[in-house]
């Protein structure tokens, strides 16, 4: 009878370590709630205010909870000359969950911050010419051939979106890092 406690004990308490670990990661975040996480600006990108130029932006900020550990989200945001505000090109998988396409192209803060996170820039392209860029890019976006699809691992996703336009407009030089999940589903 004491060697079943024993065993019992050996299996019992490692179990009981896994399950523990894993409701911290499940649950882990900068961030009790996404509902109330930062989604300021992060004062990155010029002012379409006081920058009359085409400015043409690719953002990527960590992904919320404990995705944030390894991956990345990215966006595209771009201003065409004399606009005084940017389109922001994204894809984010919930909205198929109310009936809608995830590519999202809507004027909003080009560098927002992703739900408590701090976008980083990972490209940038500004005045003559940037304006033909936009365009393309615009065009990329509204051809995206998953918009009514999102799988977090291997994709369609944020990332997929990115490597899209990427891939349709070479002109924009983009190498997304490794970080950004989903990036390799187009190849």
């Amino acid at each position: 009878m004491g060697r079943m406690r024993s065993v019992g004990g050996k299996i019992i308490k490692p179990l009981l370590v896994l399950v523990l670990l894993l409701i911290g990661v499940t649950n882990c975040s900068n961030h009790q709630d996404w509902r109330t996480a930062s989604r300021e600006s992060a004062g990155i990108a010029p002012s379409p205010q006081s920058t009359n130029e085409a400015v043409l932006q690719v953002y990527g900020a960590s992904a919320w909870g404990w995705r944030g550990w390894f991956a990345i989200h990215t966006w595209i945001a771009a201003k065409r000359t004399g606009e005084s505000e940017y389109t922001v090109y994204e894809v984010i998988g919930w909205r198929l969950r109310h009936g809608q396409s995830v590519v999202r192209i809507a004027k909003d803060l080009p560098d927002r911050y992703w739900f408590g996170e701090r976008p980083h820039l990972l490209n940038e392209h500004r005045g003559a010419g940037v304006d033909r860029l936009i365009d393309a890019v615009d065009r990329a976006a509204r051809d995206y051939p998953w918009p009514d699809s999102y799988t977090v691992f291997p994709g369609p996703n944020s990332n997929s979106f990115t490597a899209w336009i990427a891939k349709q407009v070479p002109e924009l030089q983009l190498e997304l890092p490794f970080s950004a999940i989903g990036s390799g589903y187009i190849n």
